[in-house]
């Protein structure tokens, strides 16, 4: 391929078309169903209920320490999934190139989401690419596609959420948004702050495994972080939430780098954690279990469901007071996704 950057001839359907496609995106997404270029995929049947989720991501800058657009696409929509309790079967990957997009920075990013599949263990099966001009977009956005299923006898959800669960959380909060704003204000708050993104079905089974009836809610605390999160979950169910501060697991670069801005890190987006609402008696063996596991070796119990506020999460303080959280207004950390 001698072009270095992409054309609006990419996007023809025609000779480069197909060599991008080729040469560049099929190099790193090996499974036959997609080499077929076929206008859709076929997907053997299955048993249980389906789940299917729909992301796009259009996150600035594309690549961030920790990860780039790529790895934020493929994890972020295994995880919508793993958070209704399915095991993702497959996704689909729509690519929207400007033109002049570096070549190697979209190999780049392709690479990045094989490495992802791969590691995931779920295949990229049927996908698009378009073409803008130049100045009609910003480089690369993605949208996301996933299929999934849910084994029969799994029920999550904010109806399930009864008075007196448990609410943990996987792990640190507030990495990736902080990530994201440093990178793209050229902000150098030290190596150690990376994004946390990473796919979280695994986790997800293990604890289904351990506690299959007492996993109530599942939510992965994304744009909004976890305040609004936690904010949305309380009012849904109609009820109560009470966290305390002091146990909300907080990297120190994260922490100190709020400090240093001005930020809330419970607002701050989170790529690779999640909220999880247990039943009180299963709290501790569900601590136990997502502590083992990789992606949840700082997990922790941070609050329980109940109190005289329905629908409202309050949080108590380090010095014994109490504060409101209320949903996110406004738009501070715009992109983190």
């Amino acid at each position: 391929m001698q072009k270095k950057t992409i054309t609006l001839d990419h996007g023809s359907g025609g000779v480069a078309s197909q060599e991008l496609i080729t040469s560049l995106m099929l190099n790193h997404l090996p499974d036959p169903r997609l080499h077929r270029l076929e206008d859709a995929a076929l997907l053997p049947a299955q048993n249980g209920r389906l789940a299917f989720s729909t992301d796009s991501y259009v996150v600035d800058p594309i690549f961030f320490p920790g990860g780039n657009i790529g790895e934020l696409a493929v994890n972020g929509t295994i995880n919508d999934l793993a958070m209704q309790g399915a095991s993702p079967l497959c996704l689909s990957l729509g690519l929207i190139l400007e033109e002049g997009l570096p070549l190697d920075d979209l190999e780049t990013i392709m690479a990045a989401i094989g490495a992802c599949c791969e590691a995931a263990g779920v295949p990229v099966v049927t996908g698009d690419t378009k073409v803008v001009p130049r100045g009609k977009g910003d480089r690369i956005f993605i949208n996301t596609s996933g299929i999934g299923v849910v084994a029969d006898g799994v029920h999550i959800g904010t109806d399930r959420i009864r008075e007196g669960d448990a609410i943990l959380v996987s792990g640190p909060v507030g990495d990736h948004g902080l990530t994201i704003l440093a990178a793209r204000e050229g902000i150098d708050l030290g190596r150690e702050l990376q994004s946390d993104t990473c796919a979280l079905h695994r986790l997800v089974q293990d604890l289904l495994a351990e506690i299959p009836a007492g996993l109530h809610g599942l939510r992965d605390p994304t744009r909004g972080g976890l305040a609004t999160t936690l904010a949305e979950m309380a009012r849904a169910a109609g009820l109560g939430f009470e966290i305390r501060e002091e146990d909300i697991p907080l990297q120190g670069v994260t922490r100190a780098g709020c400090e240093l801005l001005g930020l809330d890190p419970l607002y701050l987006a989170n790529e690779g954690k999640c909220i999880l609402i247990v039943e009180a008696a299963a709290a501790e063996a569900a601590v136990v279990r997502l502590r083992a596991h990789t992606q949840g070796r700082q997990a922790a119990c941070i609050g329980r469901v109940g109190g005289s506020s329905p629908g409202r999460v309050i949080l108590r303080t380090r010095a014994g007071g109490s504060r409101l959280l209320e949903p996110l207004f406004g738009d501070p950390l715009p992109r983190i996704c």
